[in-house]
């Protein structure tokens, strides 16, 4: 998994997760635990697996997380940072520091430098009640590779594996499928006219499309960068996007030199954003296809990205999360991003990102197993440091939020689901286990059959190679609603809930 650059090494095969620093720069966070909020209960639960050992819940009983034994990068290190390798055939779960327990006993633990006596520190809850409306409703398995990404969409789940396989899910049953000719797919996300972008391994952002007269055929629409594209930038390069490297010489830059660790849509769907291990953050025009700007966004990879309202977050394995704020460039048609806030300077790998748009929040987990969020204040521009979530023993590997739920995997093989109140605190209503292997990937839609009553679908990819279903009730929205029948308000009937997964 490369989760860092600095001393770590390449442990899970032929790619994996996201990247980070070295372990021994990991930190736990230490803060004061607040009251727990009363507008939510309390519980851990698996409907089917019981787990209440003194292991399982040792660092969900505090304020602080205990540090990562060992945050495992799936890329080998650089030259100036050489670290040890591991062969391609070896298995990112059995060969990573992830499958090693006691965190507590790991000797490079710290204290998270946003928490104060003033910030809000939640942790996971400790007794093993079972909340109605969630559980466990199904697994998806197909012994083809390890899942690195979902996307979710009306009744279809799409999958990605280091297989270089893209599954697509329908009912819980395997509807269709396709694949790429090279490098695993690492992040896919799907545009609302139904065109779906894959992120790879080798650089490439391929683009697929559904065939008008079989949905379950799959056609290779396009590669970002277009060949034409690339051979036009060699032999005039100054009408493309030029960027500077890091030896002082310009040159053209429209396609990533490294994997493609993350995508976005910008939300009027007319570009696309795409994160890389080459460090940069790139920006595509949709409507013809074209790379319009590069930025050179951190000092190490960059293994999240998200958007909304106008900004462009990013998460990098340097320990920053920065925002970058859209204008409009002096040509019609053209856009750039200038850098607007850096709202994390952490000592551990920044590895996933998630927003709450309807709260203005955004969620960034670290290498340490902590979640850090951040807020708009009275409707102010820039975001302000709410707390941190604490319930995980090792690294956060991905979130998304959905409602007022938010959701983190990690490579402790668990999924905390957060509830966030009113005022901003949050408490963790369960925990949900199952997974044998870290857990790589979260996608959340609404449940369907849930009535408008404030349920989700919640899709779980691991490393153990298989997709867990859950629903999982939003007691945030069901108090929502009645609230608005109470006061028979019109906001927001008739439509769907929205959902940010990342």
């Amino acid at each position: 998994m490369r989760e860092g650059r600095k001393g770590g090494g390449d442990g899970s095969g032929d790619g994996g997760s996201v990247r980070g620093k070295d372990v021994s720069r990991s930190l736990s966070g230490e803060a004061g635990s607040l009251p727990r909020p009363s507008n939510f209960s309390f519980v851990h639960s698996d409907p089917l697996i019981k787990s209440t050992s003194e292991e399982d819940f040792s660092t969900r009983h505090s304020s602080a997380s205990a540090a990562s034994p060992g945050y495992h990068s799936d890329r080998s290190s650089t030259t100036t940072n050489p670290g040890p390798t591991s062969s391609a055939d070896s298995s990112p779960f059995h060969t990573s520091p992830w499958s090693h327990h006691h965190p507590s006993t790991s000797p490079w633990s710290s204290t998270n430098p946003f928490s104060s006596a003033d910030d809000q520190a939640d942790s996971a809850p400790t007794t093993d009640l079972f909340p109605p409306g969630t559980g466990l409703v199904g697994s998806l398995v197909r012994e083809e590779g390890h899942i690195y990404s979902l996307a979710a969409v009306d009744d279809l789940l799409y999958t990605g594996s280091d297989s270089k396989n893209i599954r697509v899910w329908k009912n819980q049953k395997e509807f269709s499928g396709f694949k790429s000719t090279s490098g695993l797919v690492k992040a896919i996300v799907i545009s609302a006219d139904r065109r779906i972008f894959t992120g790879h391994q080798d650089g490439k952002i391929r683009i697929w499309k559904v065939s008008p007269k079989d949905p379950r055929v799959h056609k290779r629409a396009g590669t970002l960068p277009r060949l034409k594209d690339f051979l036009k930038s060699s032999i005039n390069p100054s009408n493309y996007v030029e960027a500077r490297r890091r030896n002082n010489r310009s040159a053209v830059w429209i396609r990533h030199s490294d994997a493609v660790s993350c995508l976005t849509l910008s939300e009027d769907q007319s570009l696309l954003y795409s994160g890389s291990w080459d460090r940069t953050l790139k920006v595509w025009r949709l409507a013809d296809s074209r790379c319009i700007e590069s930025i050179n966004a951190h000092d190490d990879a960059v293994n999240s990205v998200v958007a909304m309202a106008g900004l462009v977050l990013t998460g990098s394995a340097d320990g920053t999360v920065k925002a970058w704020r859209r204008e409009g460039g002096k040509k019609a048609g053209l856009t750039r991003h200038v850098a607007e806030q850096t709202l994390a300077r952490l000592e551990v790998a920044v590895t996933a990102l998630a927003l709450n748009a309807g709260a203005g929040a955004v969620y960034a987990g670290s290498s340490d197993g902590v979640v850090n969020y951040w807020e708009k204040v009275n409707g102010g521009g820039g975001l302000t440091h709410g707390g941190v979530l604490q319930g995980h023993k090792v690294a956060v590997l991905c979130l998304a939020a959905a409602g007022s739920l938010v959701f983190s995997g990690s490579a402790d093989k668990t999924i905390c689901v957060w509830g966030r109140e009113e005022g901003g605190a949050h408490a963790c209503l369960s925990v949900l286990t199952g997974h044998s292997g870290p857990v790589k990937c979260l996608a959340v839609e609404a449940d369907p059959t849930g009535g408008g009553t404030g349920r989700w679908v919640v899709y779980s990819g691991s490393l153990d190679k298989s997709v867990k279903v859950w629903k999982v009730a939003d007691p945030g929205m069901g108090q929502q609603q009645e609230s608005e029948s109470d006061a028979s308000s019109s906001f927001g009937h008739g439509a769907q809930p929205r959902f940010d997964v990342f």
